[in-house]
């Protein structure tokens, strides 16, 4: 192994509390990592590189998460939604090529704050959402994580409607979000990106850390309540949509 190829102490020290509090939110709440881990590691090192080093850190995330709530993913939903996540996944990628990012991200964002702070301040629902709100949840969750790489938190909008335990919300946002990631791990070996030894390194760097916030997030959500748990996802919603808002703002600039 090359010297070139071993990341440096002071990205090592940044990457780990980066990817512990990234990926205790992803246990909690089943998406979220990606807000945490990324702008952290984009600080030291190319976007190129950690798209492809967190690929691979959520495949392993995806398989200890799937250890431990494997059983609690619904999959009824799923057959529902990976068919409408994978067609809406091809428009998304095209419409990346022909529609104006700006204008989709300010919509989205705008929609996501709105729906998390009516969720946050109305009085709690009771009931569920009926099966054909999947069509539009599904499909747009497709579409835009085909555009912008993170869909996870619209696939959690409509989770939270249709699932009583919070356990099979996390687990069936896991394996939704888990798909997405393999297939663009996958995408990123057949283009040679894990050719470069330095990006497997980081990458296996960053799983003790993985490890260690997908624990934590796990003891935390053992203490809360259903309440406690749908206003944390509110709360990761309304930084969701917050953060589409400026990066839309910031791509005016």
């Amino acid at each position: 192994m090359s010297p070139d190829s071993i990341p440096s102490i002071w990205l090592l020290l940044i990457a780990f509390p980066a990817v512990t509090l990234g990926y205790a939110i992803f246990a909690m709440a089943g998406f979220g990592a990606v807000f945490i881990t990324a702008p952290a590691l984009a600080q030291f090192m190319p976007v190129a590189t950690v798209v492809p080093v967190l690929a691979l850190v959520d495949c392993a995330a995806a398989t200890f998460n799937g250890l431990k709530l494997g059983s609690k993913v619904a999959f009824d939903e799923l057959k529902w939604m990976i068919p409408l996540l994978i067609i809406g996944s091809v428009i998304g990628a095209n419409t990346l090529l022909i529609v104006p990012q700006r204008p989709m991200m300010i919509a989205l964002g705008v929609f996501v704050v709105g729906y998390a702070l009516y969720s946050l301040l109305a009085p709690p629902r009771t009931g569920t959402i009926s099966r054909g709100w999947v069509i539009p949840f599904s499909g747009f969750g497709g579409i835009f994580s085909g555009m912008f790489g993170s869909g996870g938190f619209i696939y959690a909008m409509y989770l939270t409607r249709r699932l009583a335990d919070k356990d099979a919300i996390r687990a069936t946002q896991s394996a939704l979000i888990s798909l997405s990631t393999f297939t663009r791990a996958v995408t990123f070996f057949f283009v040679g990106v894990y050719s470069d030894l330095h990006t497997l390194v980081l990458a296996a760097a960053c799983v003790p850390a993985m490890i260690l916030g997908t624990w934590l997030g796990h003891k935390v959500t053992l203490a809360m309540s259903r309440e406690q748990f749908l206003k944390t996802i509110y709360c990761l919603l309304l930084i969701s949509g917050g953060s589409l808002l400026l990066r839309a703002w910031l791509s005016a600039g």
